[in-house]
C-alpha cells in the first residue's frame, strides 16, 4: 500500500474548493501527512504602456497578492481548523508549471485539485490545468470533479 508523506492541494478559490480540500485533508489525516495548501496567481499581463491612471503594474501586483493572502486565510481559517501540519503557499507564475514545480520541490507523493470540466472552445482557449499536471507530474493525481 503506498503511503502520502505529503499531500500538495492546489486551491484556486472556485466555488467547489471547499468541497475538493476535503479529499485532501481527509487522506492527510489517514496518512499523517503534512498538507501544502498552494494558490498560484496567473502571472498578469504586462499592462505597461496602457493607460491606467489609478494604479501603477507594481501596486496591482501587490494587490493582487494581498487579496490571496487574504482568501487563503480566510479559507484556511473556515477548513483547515484544528489540522496543524499545513502549509500555505501564494505562487506566481502559470499556474500548472508552478504546482509541478512545487510539487518537485516539496517531494509530494499527491496532488490534489479540481478541475472545471470545461468543454469545447472554452477547453480549447483557456486548455486545462488539472490535465496539464496529470500529464507532467510526477506523483500520482487526484482531480475531483464536482457537478
Amino acid at each position: 500500500m503506498k503511503e502520502f508523506k505529503t499531500i500538495l492541494f492546489a486551491n484556486d478559490f472556485a466555488e467547489t474548493s471547499e468541497e475538493v480540500f476535503d479529499y485532501a485533508l481527509s487522506l492527510a489525516r489517514k496518512y499523517g501527512a503534512k498538507l501544502l495548501i498552494v494558490h498560484v496567481i496567473n502571472e498578469p499581463v504586462d499592462l505597461r504602456g496602457f493607460y491606467v491612471p489609478h494604479i501603477s503594474f507594481e501596486n496591482l501586483e501587490k494587490e493582487i497578492v494581498e487579496g490571496a493572502e487574504k482568501m487563503m486565510e480566510k479559507f484556511c481559517r473556515t477548513k483547515v481548523k484544528d489540522f496543524a501540519d499545513h502549509e500555505t503557499m501564494i505562487l506566481s507564475g502559470i499556474p500548472y508549471e508552478e504546482i509541478i514545480k512545487k510539487a518537485e520541490e516539496a517531494r509530494a507523493s499527491l496532488i490534489v485539485m479540481g478541475t472545471h470540466g470545461r468543454r469545447g472552445l472554452d477547453h480549447m482557449l483557456f486548455g486545462s490545468t488539472a490535465e496539464r499536471v496529470v500529464r507532467g507530474a510526477g506523483c500520482p493525481v487526484l482531480t475531483v470533479r464536482l457537478p
